[in-house]
């Protein structure tokens, strides 16, 4: 017998998602009405009381055995080749954030009944399954690929115990495996048994709350249910599927409950999910960054000063001087050289760059990303976005870049007209179109792959017109308003005229100071700021493992920011002095070039942590990571060409010039 897929109906539970969408940018000016945190409140029960069991999707992870990730998919607990138990009715779906959809959780009610501290010594799940030949074959593969089972049991992740190698140190992680392989001879074995223990914490009198939850799964093939009453059989008699096309497999699926009274209050009970692997490894890293960071922004800073300072009264004296001389009042001091370096490009330093409204559309989506991922790191850090709130971090993340669209079209359309464009239509339209319709055309077309995998990771085609409905309704109104501002507002003054002939540009006396060298150079430096937390990051969207460590992260995006801007800064400053002044474009991609070792370091950690088994894997693991990457381009780029907008502003300020 074939189990239908259930029916999701994602119509409706998109539905739900936009009318909370709404409702938060509605109540967004209000500080204490704008989070959405499903789940934090505390749910008491009373003995006997029903604990809803909720199923999500089957993911795949790391083992002790093999480390190594093999697919990067995962698949509907409901999903017929897995032949799993269904409630009476079939299963509802569980309503989820819009950050839980797009990240793949697809949370279903399921037939285990629990009930608050009352143990059950074996119980089965349902009548026996029937596993035929291809779908035995199926179920084997996703064991020999390590797929974990994900229960919530009141909104607490079913995990396992686990032990730290180096420390020794026990922790739980999320999901407990589908099966286990064979010591022996390798074979697969799926898991029919379930020991589920449920630790619980005394609220009040006759009031409970559940605090932990652990699971043990085995395979037992002696199960079976003798006089309508179930028999856990042994450990010891595992369940292999049979693999030809006509045999069946018969798999009785049984499960026992045990409670334990816990001290643990209902404020920690996540603690013991939030293991930090390698602590000391963090603080090192935090702490050598910061080293580096120290020295490059006080090497720069006295590279900068004590050079421009000298520059600059020597302009200013050999101006004095000229005055002096034209009068009549005064002879020029042999001792002065003429001028030299950075202030004889003064009058073309300010020239607009070449494609003016294709930079100005990149530094508006780039200050956009930079408020959205500054504002979700500091959110994440007070405890707003704990993982406790499932789906919380990606509905802030596009809630922020659903607002911050303003700041993106207020930011392109002041540049813009610094640079004097005229085409301030195609300004409006473009700042909110290029980008977002980029990610999502890569992001409809890796989607591709999932939905032809049915994998639950695909994103339902009503939550994508919900994203397309938000983008017309709330984004495009945002970023029209914000260009409109932006040209309305006073136009930057520069503090030096702009020639009209433009001047020569000697070629580069330096090798290190041309295009590539120079952005190789200072790439290298905001990628040493970040690449540890950087591996933690990349292990836990690949292998499923929770992140929490946003104090280390805010310091290390501060870190960046600033090692960015130093050294876009420095690259500039010898720029200027080597007589070129088209600095813009330069800054941008000098400052930008940190992706490129991004997406080098994503390629480092498929060939030691991935081993895919399929080729589809790994184009979702090369799109993806090239898709961050890009955008990761262009928040450095933007970071750097602002850092260098300023500097530039203020030197040729501090010069006398006629």
């Amino acid at each position: 017998m074939r189990l239908r897929r259930p029916n999701a109906n994602p119509a409706e539970t998109t539905t739900t998602t936009l009318l909370k969408t709404l409702l938060l940018l509605s109540l967004s000016p209000l500080p204490a009405s704008s989070f959405y945190l499903p789940g934090v409140a505390p749910t008491s029960y009373k003995t006997g009381d029903l604990v809803p069991l909720h199923v999500n999707h089957l993911t795949p992870a790391d083992s002790d055995t093999s480390p190594n990730v093999q697919s990067v998919f995962a698949y509907d607990y409901y999903h017929p080749e897995f032949h799993f138990c269904q409630p009476d009715g079939g299963p509802k779906p569980v309503s989820e954030s819009l950050g839980s959809i797009i990240f793949g959780d697809r949370i279903f009610t399921s037939p285990f009944q629990l009930r608050m501290n009352v143990a059950e010594g074996c119980k089965a799940v349902c009548e026996r399954q029937d596993f035929e030949g291809e779908d035995g074959a199926l179920v084997n593969m996703r064991i020999l690929q390590n797929y974990n089972l994900n229960w919530l049991i009141d909104g607490l992740p079913a995990g396992q115990m686990k032990e730290e190698v180096t420390t020794g140190e026990k922790f739980a992680t999320p999901g407990f495996p589908l099966g286990h392989v064979d010591e022996r001879d390798g074979t697969p074995m799926l898991n029919t048994h379930y020991d589920i223990e449920i630790e619980f914490h005394q609220a009040s009198k006759e009031e409970y709350r559940v605090v932990g939850v652990m699971v043990e799964a085995s395979s037992r093939g002696d199960s079976a249910i003798v006089d309508g009453e179930a028999k856990c059989g042994t450990p010891g008699n595992a369940v292999p599927l049979k693999l030809s096309e006509t045999a069946r497999t018969r798999v009785l699926y049984t499960y026992s409950v045990r409670w334990k009274a816990s001290a643990t209050p209902f404020a920690t009970r996540w603690d013991k999910y939030l293991h930090v692997y390698d602590p000391k490894i963090h603080w090192f890293s935090l702490v050598n960054s910061a080293v580096i960071v120290c020295f490059l922004v006080g090497m720069v800073s006295t590279i900068l000063l004590r050079t421009l300072r000298k520059d600059i009264a020597r302009y200013n004296r050999l101006d004095q001087v000229a005055l002096e001389d034209l009068s009549g009042t005064g002879i020029m001091d042999d001792g002065v050289q003429e001028d030299s370096g950075w202030k004889l490009v003064h009058g073309d330093v300010f020239r607009p760059p070449k494609y003016p409204l294709a930079l100005a559309v990149l530094l508006g989506n780039g200050a956009q990303l930079f408020m959205m991922a500054g504002f979700t790191i500091a959110f994440a850090l007070f405890g707003f976005l704990s993982p406790s709130s499932r789906g919380s971090l990606g509905t802030v993340m596009i809630l922020f870049y659903i607002l911050f669209n303003f700041a993106g079209g207020y930011t392109s359309a002041r540049i813009y007209k610094f640079f004097h464009g005229e085409g301030w239509k195609r300004n409006f339209l473009y700042t909110p179109l290029i980008l977002p319709l980029s990610v999502f055309a890569v992001f409809f077309f890796l989607n591709l792959f999932v939905w032809a995998r049915q994998a639950s990771g695909a994103v339902p085609f009503t939550t994508m017109l919900v994203l397309v409905l938000i983008w017309f309704i709330i984004s495009l109104p945002l970023s029209f308003a914000g260009s409109w501002l932006g040209f309305k507002a006073s136009e930057i003054s520069s503090p030096v005229r702009t020639n009209q002939i433009p001047r020569q540009i000697p070629p580069p006396s330096s090798g290190y100071m041309r295009p590539i060298p120079s952005m190789l150079l200072v790439g290298v430096l905001p990628f040493g700021a970040i690449f540890v937390e950087l591996y933690f990051i990349m292990n836990s969207i690949w292998t499923g493992k929770v992140y929490y460590m946003f104090g280390f992260l805010f310091v290390c995006y501060g870190l960046m920011i600033i090692t960015v801007a130093a050294v876009t800064v420095l690259m500039v400053y010898f720029l200027l002095c080597a007589e070129n002044y088209h600095w813009q474009w330069r800054a941008f991609f000098t400052a930008g070039a940190s992706a490129a070792y991004v997406f080098g370091y994503g390629m480092l950690f498929w060939a030691r942590g991935m081993s895919f088994a399929s080729w589809t894997s790994g184009i979702l693991y090369l799109g993806y990571s090239a898709l961050i990457s890009a955008l990761f381009f262009v928040l450095c780029g933007t970071i750097g060409f602002f850092a260098t907008f300023l500097f530039v502003l203020k030197i040729y300020g501090s010069i006398k010039v006629d």
